[in-house]
């Protein structure tokens, strides 16, 4: 029976899903010592914080470790070492990254003041936050490109070994400022990266720079269709905060409930990493029956987690962020219902937007989060309670997202004829965490 449960899984699931289940555990670590240690207002500074790193890190960044391992992948299969798209990826990372510090610098006082209280070092923090994400997932795309997926379990791991050592200090230390708890963002994933560089250095080689063609080709719609895919997610705790700046509570007790409900999120994260090489081999070769079959067994299994994971928020929730986050008493069994049935569309999302990529139809899977966060906007600027729109705007964005995705699918599965090596054939790999 579990042989044939591990053949139901992509390759590379385990070893993956081994350091994502670690880091997964910091993430509930890290917000719950915050939680018990902070007073509310502070934990709200946090708790939007964490939002906006992990809006912008994964939106902006992955894109980066996607399209690195992709070129890295199709070098390697030739034999061809993968230091001249490692050259090339730090360089367009450090590009972004430059980008987004020039804006948060420009409007680092707007932001202090309507996101952070008017804390400035906040501010500094999520620069410092921003600049780790950009290494870490540049790393990991050699790492992933180069299926070296026990390795890139190991930074996923040590990354969350790290928070949650520093954060269990951080809370026997007694310290009271929400700014430490933001600085682990930031010391965790470099050393991550640093110890695990090893494989990394061994494999870069040398050879003629990649053309930039090679890898920017996909690059400006998968980094649009990722950025808006993390707005869906995270947006809701930072539009509470735009929303309802006097209440101090419900922004953290909101981030609380979400790390709560996305639980198979985490765990779909281990297998994302390996599904897509799956779905765009099947693509590429014709195999629609294939195809198909790897559609339907990942829709199935998110599916399952889905609905798993929100008979247990629903049940349980309001009780469990009360327990583990110290979050006040403000939402309720209906409030993560609501979180459930998002986090369930959303996976669905996450899965047929793979299928997408795998096809080559970038631009469909752009038009479908385009689509969502639309809807989004839509929902959350409507007259009713703050809670109760961010909560909707979160459902009925990520279904319009899914829905979307669908009927793209369903018009047509045909891969293009698949190009040169030096135009990037192959399929992009993503390990990021959601």
């Amino acid at each position: 029976m579990i042989s044939r449960l591990l053949r139901l899984i992509p390759p590379g699931t385990i070893a993956v899903g081994a350091g994502l289940g670690l880091l997964g555990l910091a993430s509930y670590v890290h917000l719950a010592v915050a939680g018990h240690s902070l007073n509310g207002a502070d934990y709200n500074r946090l708790s939007v914080l964490w939002s906006i790193v992990f809006t912008l890190g994964i939106g902006i960044f992955m894109p980066i470790e996607q399209e690195v391992a992709r070129v890295v992948a199709a070098r390697h299969s030739q034999g061809l070492p993968p230091g001249p798209v490692l050259a090339r990826g730090v360089t367009v990372a450090t590009a972004m990254l430059a980008v987004l510090v020039l804006a948060v610098t420009a409007g680092r006082q707007l932001l202090a003041d309507h996101l952070f209280h008017g804390d400035g070092t906040m501010v500094t923090v999520l620069v410092g936050a921003l600049a780790a994400m950009a290494v870490a997932y540049t790393t990991r795309g050699v790492l992933s490109g180069l299926q070296l997926f026990p390795w890139y379990g190991t930074q996923l791991g040590i990354d969350g070994g790290l928070r949650i050592v520093m954060v269990a200090l951080l809370g026997l230390a007694g310290v009271t400022s929400p700014i430490w708890y933001g600085v682990v963002l930031v010391v965790a994933p470099l050393a991550s990266v640093l110890l695990t560089l090893p494989p990394v250095l061994r494999a870069i080689g040398g050879g003629a720079p990649v053309a930039w063609a090679t890898l920017l080709r996909g690059l400006g719609l998968l980094t649009a269709s990722s950025l808006l895919s993390q707005v869906v997610v995270n947006v809701g705790v930072i539009n509470l905060q735009l929303l309802a700046p006097s209440d101090t509570a419900a922004a953290g007790a909101l981030l609380s409930a979400l790390v709560l409900v996305r639980i198979p999120l985490f765990v779909f994260g281990s297998m994302q990493a390996s599904l897509l090489p799956g779905l765009a081999t099947t693509a590429t070769t014709g195999d629609q029956a294939g195809f198909y079959g790897l559609l339907r067994r990942a829709v199935g299994i998110v599916t399952a987690l889905g609905l798993t994971g929100a008979v247990g928020a629903v049940l349980l929730g309001p009780w469990l962020v009360g327990v583990l986050f110290d979050a006040p008493g403000v939402l309720g069994h209906g409030d993560f219902a609501w979180l459930a049935a998002a986090t369930l569309a959303y996976l669905w999302a996450m899965v047929l937007g793979q299928a997408l990529l795998a096809l080559d139809r970038h631009r469909a899977q752009a038009l479908a989060w385009t689509v969502g966060v639309a809807a989004l906007i839509i929902v959350t600027l409507l007259p009713a309670p703050v809670i109760l729109r961010v909560e909707l705007a979160y459902t009925i964005g990520s279904v319009i997202v899914a829905a979307t995705m669908a009927v793209l699918l369903r018009g047509g599965t045909r891969r293009p004829p698949t190009p040169p090596l030096t135009d990037a054939v192959t399929p992009a790999v993503s390990g990021g965490i959601r």
